[in-house]
């Protein structure tokens, strides 16, 4: 593959757009508008226009059908970091630091990320990143406990620590029934 490929898998939270390179998985986006307008701008970011092909997405989509069926807590692909870069690249690789089940503050994350104290920019990256759900943000929730906006979609973010069986406050699992 020398160009971006794309394909748009259903989710039980809306449709994903999953774009890959050569270096693997560079968007996995939930849809909030047509796909084409999408496209269209990352386009622009990536200097290249995605192909449409199932099949070089397919073992992303495979294992994202995986993590909503609950057999799968970590993801086993190769990340291309282009789209994030300086503090918004550091705080999304810490946030892939949160493990499955478990959740951390913004306040966490940027001591996690080398900045402490950098609590807004922490819930800018989350807001920015270019890959949902592969990059859990949806882990990162505020020090009151509350889970914040998830890109205005918090029934998303509530879904999906709902099966990770992730309780809100920061550092905790769901007890039993949560």
């Amino acid at each position: 593959m020398t160009s971006p490929a794309y394909s748009v898998h259903p989710t039980p939270i809306g449709e994903a757009l999953i774009v890959v390179t050569d270096e693997g998985l560079v968007t996995l986006d939930i849809l909030d508008a047509p796909v084409d307008a999408v496209l269209s701008g990352l386009s622009a970011r990536l200097h290249a226009v995605p192909a449409e092909d199932a099949a070089a997405t397919a073992g992303v989509a495979g294992q994202l059908d995986e993590y909503f069926a609950g057999a799968r807590r970590d993801f086993d692909l190769e990340l291309d970091w282009q789209l994030a870069s300086g503090f918004v690249r550091a705080a999304l690789q810490a946030v892939c630091d949160i493990p499955y089940g478990e959740t951390a503050s913004y306040a966490e994350v940027a001591i996690m990320a080398g900045s402490p104290g950098a609590n807004r920019a922490v819930g800018t990256a989350c807001a920015r990143t270019p890959m949902s759900i592969v990059v859990p943000a949806h882990r990162v929730v505020r020090s009151d406990g509350s889970i914040g906006e998830y890109g205005g979609h918090p029934e998303r973010k509530r879904f999906l620590l709902d099966l990770e069986g992730a309780g809100a406050a920061p550092g905790r699992k769901a007890a039993p029934g949560e």
